[in-house]
C-alpha cells in the first residue's frame, strides 16, 4: 500500500534497471540481507517496511541507507509467541499509531506492532484468519483477504468478526468468487481492488457491491497482454492505472 496521491501518466515509460533499496547481498539472515520479501510499504519520508518471509520478520530500511536494515518486528524464529512471526505475508503502517499491522499468516493471525523503540512483542487484532494481504483505508478500516474462505473483509480496529467486502461465496471464477485472493488495494471510496491469484486476473469491488468487475486478467494464465499469470501485488494510482506483479508463491 502507498500514498494515493501518486497519478502514473498514461505515456509513462519503465526504466529497465532499478536502484536497490533494501537487500541485495544474497540470501540470509543479517540485517543487510533479505530471504523471501513479500508484502511491502512506503511510508511518507519513502521509509520501506518489508516482510522478510523466510526470516519470519519484518525488516524497516530507511531512505537512503542502504547498507543494513532494522528488524521492527519478529526476528526471533518461527513460533506462535507475541514476541515471533511465522511465515509473515503482507504489512502496513498504521501513522495514527505509529504501528505495523502484520498479516502473520502461519499464526492465522493479524497482529499489530509498536514502532516505538524498545517494543518486544506485539498484539493480537485478529485470530483464527487465513490471512494473506493487508491494507488500510483513509477512516481507518482495516480489510484482509482470507485465502480459505477466498473472501476480502473489513474491520473497524478492535473488531473480530468484520463485514464482508469481496467474495465470501465459495471457490470458483465467477463474478462473485474468489480464488485464492492475496494482496489487496483500497481507493478513497473504498473500492476494493484484489490479486485473484488462481483466476489470474485483478478484480475490482465497489462498496457494496455483491459482484466485481475483472479489471486485468481474466482471460486464462498466460503472457500475452491481455492475460496474468499468478498476479501477486498491486497498486492502483488515483487515474485507475493498475500495476501489478505477476509470481507463481
Amino acid at each position: 500500500m502507498f500514498s494515493l496521491v501518486v497519478n502514473i501518466p498514461a505515456n509513462a515509460t519503465w526504466k529497465q534497471n532499478g536502484v536497490t533499496i533494501a537487500g541485495g547481498h544474497g540470501q540470509g539472515g543479517a540485517t543487510n540481507q533479505l530471504w523471501g520479501p513479500y508484502g511491502l510499504f512506503v511510508d511518507d519520508d519513502q521509509t520501506v517496511v518489508i516482510v522478510d518471509y523466510y526470516n519470519h520478520r519484518i525488516m524497516q530500511w530507511k531512505n537512503g541507507d542502504t547498507a543494513n536494515g532494522q528488524v521492527v518486528a519478529g526476528g526471533k524464529g518461527a513460533g506462535n509467541g507475541l514476541h515471533q512471526l511465522n511465515w509473515p505475508t503482507d504489512v502496513l503502517i498504521d501513522k495514527e499509531t505509529d504501528s505495523l499491522i502484520i498479516c502473520d499468516a502461519g499464526n492465522r493471525r493479524v497482529v499489530r506492532w509498536s514502532r516505538r523503540s524498545g517494543t518486544t512483542q506485539g498484539e493480537i487484532l485478529i485470530d483464527s484468519i487465513d490471512c494473506y494481504g493487508v491494507a488500510m483505508d483513509e477512516q481507518r478500516y482495516l480489510y484482509v483477504s482470507d485465502y480459505e474462505k477466498h473472501e476480502v473483509r473489513r474491520y473497524q480496529l478492535g473488531e473480530k468478526n468484520g463485514t464482508l467486502v469481496a467474495g465470501g461465496n465459495g471457490k470458483g471464477d465467477g463474478l462473485n468468487q474468489l480464488n485464492l485472493p492475496r494482496y489487496l488495494f483500497v481507493d478513497r471510496q473504498q473500492t476494493v481492488y484484489v490479486s485473484d491469484h488462481l483466476n489470474h486476473r485483478v478484480m475490482k469491488w465497489n462498496k457494496g457491491a455483491k459482484e466485481g468487475i475483472v479489471v486485468a486478467g481474466g482471460e486464462g494464465e498466460g503472457n500475452a497482454l491481455t492475460q496474468l499469470s499468478y498476479p501477486n501485488g498491486i497498486f492502483v494510482d488515483t487515474l485507475g492505472t493498475l500495476v501489478t506483479i505477476e509470481r507463481k508463491i
